[in-house]
């Protein structure tokens, strides 16, 4: 328990507490949003990472739904497979099929609207099993800058971390080809993944 507790003191603060569900994200109040469950398995080994769904994502209960995001068509080209022209229940598969995860930093919070500026009352998802549900984890990658505050945790524990620009429709500053060219990052070739310290935050 002593060991528990000194690992999340790594994290950034959360406002909200911690969310020690996997699968579930618990809110800690009543008024909480909370997220979507993990999309990840033995599989994995390319992480993303977002902040917290936006309110076209939680009301479908799907990854990256606003039809502006360009999170899908920016996999579709990773992966060489147009995943954004599949079904939703078809692409999940798919998506992990290529090695891929999808999950988010938070697991509660209350929110205005969809902007991460908005964010109040955070509760960090847990981590701390992601090494065991994921064995082949090599590289996390974080959409945006909020989600990229974790990713000096996650470099810590021995993975390759890339802050990616945000595929959200609020982030436009940037083409889809400039996205893109960092995106890539995620495949390249990194080398052997380090294998996670013994007792480590991961």
């Amino acid at each position: 328990m002593r060991l528990h507790r000194r690992l999340r003191r790594r994290w950034p603060r959360a406002e909200g507490g911690y969310n020690h569900g996997m699968t579930t994200p618990l809110p800690l109040e009543n008024n909480l949003l909370t997220g979507l469950a993990p999309v990840i398995d033995s599989g994995t080994r390319i992480l993303i990472l977002g902040s917290f769904p936006g309110a076209k994502s939680l009301a479908a209960a799907q990854y990256y739904a606003h039809p502006r995001n360009q999170f899908w068509p920016l996999v579709s080209k990773l992966v060489d497979e147009d995943l954004a022209a599949l079904p939703y229940a078809e692409r999940l598969p798919r998506l992990q099929a290529h090695g891929f995860g999808l999950w988010d930093v938070l697991g509660a919070c209350e929110r205005e609207g969809s902007l991460d500026s908005a964010i109040r009352k955070s509760a960090a998802n847990d981590f701390e099993r992601l090494h065991l549900l994921c064995p082949a984890l090599e590289t996390v990658g974080f959409n945006g800058q909020t989600s990229g505050k974790f990713a000096p945790q996650f470099a810590a524990a021995g993975y390759r971390t890339l802050v990616l620009p945000s595929s959200s429709p609020a982030h436009m500053t940037l083409s889809f080809a400039q996205k893109l060219d960092s995106w890539r990052e995620l495949v390249a070739d990194a080398g052997p993944a380090a294998t996670p310290a013994q007792g480590s935050l991961l």
